[in-house]
């Protein structure tokens, strides 16, 4: 199993992962993401691969893409309220469900973590949707903790 920067010859099968995670997006937060996963979706991708402030990186097992991350980053100057903070943040992050439990998302974390210290980052930030209590889990066992929180009432 090996981690490293995604080739553009891979993105097809990035896209077949973020589908994945466009799915249950789709099946646990309805009233917020769109069901399929269509042409605009589907060349995000392409934006991403392009854009010098983003990272895509795969992890490979035997051959076969079976999990992607994409990272941005992040430099928020100083302003009246807070310090200048630099960290990369982790904006998508999938493992294909049949490769879920074989240590691919633990790979990928320590790939990140050592990527964002080799680039003088301060933290690794990520997002996560509440109803992904399994993403919290996996999340949690890498170390990540929860520091802020988004709520809400549904009306």
């Amino acid at each position: 199993m090996s981690v490293r920067f995604a080739k553009f010859e891979e993105l097809g099968r990035v896209n077949e992962l973020r589908r994945q995670v466009n799915e249950l997006h789709a099946e646990g937060k309805p009233e917020i993401f769109k069901k399929g996963f269509g042409k605009e979706l589907s060349d995000y991708i392409f934006e991403i691969f392009d854009d010098p402030q983003k990272e895509i990186i795969v992890c490979e097992r035997e051959g076969k893409i079976c999990g992607f991350a994409v990272l941005n980053h992040i430099i928020k100057p100083e302003n009246p309220f807070m310090y200048e903070r630099r960290f990369l943040d982790i904006d998508e992050f999938c493992v294909d469900e049949d490769e879920r439990r074989k240590k691919v998302g633990a790979e990928m974390i320590d790939f990140v973590r050592q990527y964002a210290k080799d680039r003088g980052f301060d933290r690794i930030e990520l997002n996560m949707w509440e109803f992904n209590r399994d993403a919290l889990e996996f999340y949690e066992a890498q170390g990540f903790a929860t520091y802020r929180r988004y709520m809400e009432i549904k009306l």
